[in-house]
């Protein structure tokens, strides 16, 4: 008895474990086409993980940044950065998924 009851412990944890790699995955992605496509990120970023060769802004393939800290910045604009959430470039859901893909790809 006890063992089924673990078992299904298990197999209900793995069930929550994959649930949340698919939310990633497609939170990724979509921060992908908002970073290449809707905010225009490529033009003026490098970073690997999103095939960008811009050569405005900083190599974000350098840097280590927070979900946090590139949502203040997205928000708000940063030297020539345009402030897309000020200006209602991107809603604040694309804020946070293009935040949350810079964050987790940069410094790698």
């Amino acid at each position: 008895m006890k063992i089924a009851k673990f078992l299904l412990i298990l197999i209900y944890l793995s069930t929550l474990s994959l649930q949340s790699l698919i939310a990633d995955d497609a939170k990724m992605k979509k921060g992908l086409e908002i970073f290449n496509e809707t905010a225009g990120c490529a033009g003026c970023h490098i970073l690997n993980a999103a095939g960008a060769e811009g050569n405005v802004g900083p190599n974000l393939d350098t840097v280590d940044l927070t979900v946090e800290s590139v949502v203040e910045m997205v928000t708000y604009g940063l030297g020539v950065m345009p402030a897309y959430g000020e200006e209602e470039i991107l809603t604040k859901e694309e804020i946070e998924t293009v935040s949350y893909f810079v964050a987790t790809s940069a410094g790698k």
